[in-house]
């Protein structure tokens, strides 16, 4: 019956990161998953397709879902579609058999100007990955420069920060930000041209936007607790990470819930777990091989972490113990 609806439906919109190393690592694939980053549906379809008996897909865009019609029916019942973030996912499902989480920004969410994630594509300064709620125009138009230096710097990595947030000051007083590539203009006067094999001198800049608006990092540190609820005993997390501190964050987690302990920086006092509430499958992150690098460039800064939910009681870890950047000021 499962390869039956499988092979009816269409072939999925495109390939996802890591998706072959992710579910060799997860094999075999059986009972009730949650995808938590559903996207175009490459994760959910895979884990169907081997075998799992129903997978809820949760996403906040609401893109994703219309982007499924066409296939999703093919699964019956076997897959339910929950709008809403990860960071709930305890509320949708419980005693889970495993979680998927692919972090930061889909490839629909790219390729549509309109969206305003892209510094490639002129479109509308949005980044709002539910629709909803305030944008990165409003951000950037209405934080003072400190707040946007901080920002550039604590969720972007950014060594620019308060050179292209004094840039965005004062070109907002002149005219407001609407485009992308308005802002884009902007920071490429702050920096040096690119060399050969280096990355956009926006990269950053949009990076860090993106994730203020989406509070991408309080998502991740809450999402990950609620994986903790929401799996079994036995039951596997998967996380996929896009850059330093995504990763940062997720490995330190690990560390801790596995009872390796960890510490905030190299002064705070090491920690010690009496119960571990995951066993780490591998202390080293699986990367893509030669030939995903091949296929697929995005993929060459993407890193893998799979865990085990193991029978202790879950329980709770402060932000700044995993790493998790913070802002504190609101806009």
């Amino acid at each position: 019956m499962m390869a039956a609806a499988a092979s009816s439906a269409p072939e999925a919109p495109h390939i996802p990161v890591l998706l072959r190393p992710l579910m060799a690592a997860v094999s075999p694939v059986a009972g009730r998953w949650l995808d938590g980053t559903f996207g175009a549906g490459g994760y959910t379809r895979a884990l169907l397709d081997a075998g799992a008996e129903e997978v809820i897909a949760v996403d906040r865009d609401p893109l994703a879902f219309e982007m499924a019609a066409g296939w999703a029916a093919a699964y019956g019942p076997r897959l339910v579609q929950q709008p809403g973030v990860f960071s709930r996912m305890d509320e949708y499902a419980s005693d889970l058999d495993g979680v998927v989480l692919d972090l930061g920004v889909s490839s629909m969410q790219l390729d549509e100007a309109a969206r305003g994630f892209s510094f490639q594509q002129d479109g509308p300064l949005d980044m709002r990955m539910s629709q909803s709620g305030p944008s990165a125009a409003d951000l950037v138009n209405g934080a003072d420069e400190k707040t946007l230096a901080d920002i550039l710097f604590q969720f972007g990595e950014e060594r620019a920060s308060r050179r292209i947030a004094k840039a965005i000051v004062a070109a907002r007083a002149v005219e407001p930000f609407e485009t992308t590539l308005q802002l884009v203009a902007v920071v490429e006067r702050c920096l040096p041209r690119p060399k050969p094999g280096q990355s956009h001198p926006a990269t950053r800049t949009f990076q860090a936007l993106r994730i203020a608006v989406n509070a991408e990092y309080e998502e991740l540190y809450q999402g990950l607790m609620a994986a903790e609820r929401a799996l079994r005993p036995g039951g596997t997390l998967a996380v996929v990470t896009f850059h330093s501190i995504e990763d940062r964050m997720v490995k330190r987690f690990l560390t801790q819930r596995s009872g390796g302990g960890g510490r905030a920086n190299r002064y705070a006092p090491e920690t010690q777990e009496t119960a571990a509430q995951f066993t780490v499958k591998s202390r080293k992150a699986i990367g893509a091989d030669d030939q995903e690098l091949a296929e697929n460039p995005r993929s060459r800064s993407a890193k893998l972490r799979v865990a085990v939910r193991t029978d202790a009681p879950s329980g709770s870890v402060k932000a700044r113990d995993i790493g998790m950047p913070v802002v504190e000021s609101e806009w």
